[in-house]
């Protein structure tokens, strides 16, 4: 393709991206907030809670972001927590490929936001970003997941934090192997540690599959673990997210990987309760 048109196309997409930023965004509520109710949250993670492709394009679209999106197709943690606060202010400090070593850098800015109310959705990014062996150890996750946490912790000390499970990823294979659609846009190099030769049978392919899933499953247990040691500011979804049944309907048909809106909202869903705002 010439060069021209890359570089219109991609003019394009970010036009799109941004005609779209806030066209079904909900009103704001009115009155006043309810005691306790937070005043800023900030969303910490990778292209999950960017809402990365839950739009038109392969871009992020924060708008549709389980944590801080304000747009009308995904009930939110900020929506919901608006009810309670009219006038609170989101950051959504996530970025798309982001792992646990850039956990720190995003938990500085939500003390700089003065974040009340702090998301932690991170660790896909460390099983996928390459081959199988270079997957992020499993010690080397823990301590950028604490040293993130620190930051959090020194800085913004009354700050409730929630932690997220990963979600299942493995299931995604398993839900999209058989289609044609997803195995084309997997051949892109989407996840290779789990992803490459999705139709692959043979032995070194499904070991490599197992091997990814218990990766998933260490990181998952490292996060729960922080979380506990961060003490009683720290929430954990109870592997609320991991649990959540992923379907071809709940990703888009883009990338076949990242969340739709409706995946979105069924992760705001099933992680709300662990935030403990109900109480």
């Amino acid at each position: 393709m010439p060069r021209r048109w890359v570089a219109a196309l991609a003019c394009l997409a970010a036009l799109v991206a941004i005609a779209c930023d806030g066209a079904d965004a909900s009103p704001r509520p009115s009155g006043s907030a309810r005691p306790g109710a937070p005043a800023v949250m900030s969303a910490l993670g990778d292209s999950i809670t960017s809402g990365f492709a839950s739009c038109l394009v392969l871009v992020s679209c924060e708008r549709n972001s389980w944590s801080t999106g304000d747009g009308l197709r995904v009930e939110s943690h900020y929506r919901r927590l608006r009810e309670r606060n009219p006038a609170l202010r989101a950051y959504d400090r996530a970025s798309p490929g982001a792992r646990a070593t850039a956990l720190a850098g995003q938990a500085g800015a939500a003390v700089r936001d003065q974040a009340d109310y702090v998301t932690v959705l991170i660790g896909a990014n460390d099983a996928c970003h390459g081959g199988i062996d270079a997957m992020t150890p499993v010690a080397t996750f823990r301590d950028q997941l604490d040293r993130g946490l620190r930051v959090l912790r020194k800085g913004r000390p009354k700050a409730r934090v929630l932690v997220v499970s990963i979600p299942d990823l493995y299931r995604l294979w398993e839900v999209g192997h058989t289609e044609p659609r997803a195995v084309r846009a997997w051949g892109y190099g989407i996840c290779p540690a789990l992803l490459a030769d999705p139709t692959s049978t043979a032995p070194a392919a499904v070991a490599r599959r197992t091997r990814f899933r218990q990766r998933i499953d260490d990181y998952n247990a490292q996060l729960r673990a922080a979380c506990r040691a961060y003490g009683s500011r720290c929430r954990w979804d109870g592997g609320a997210a991991h649990r959540l049944r992923f379907g071809l309907d709940l990703v888009n048909s883009l990338d076949w990987f990242h969340p739709n809106a409706s995946g979105q909202d069924r992760l705001a869903e099933v992680s709300w309760p662990a935030a403990g705002w109900s109480d």
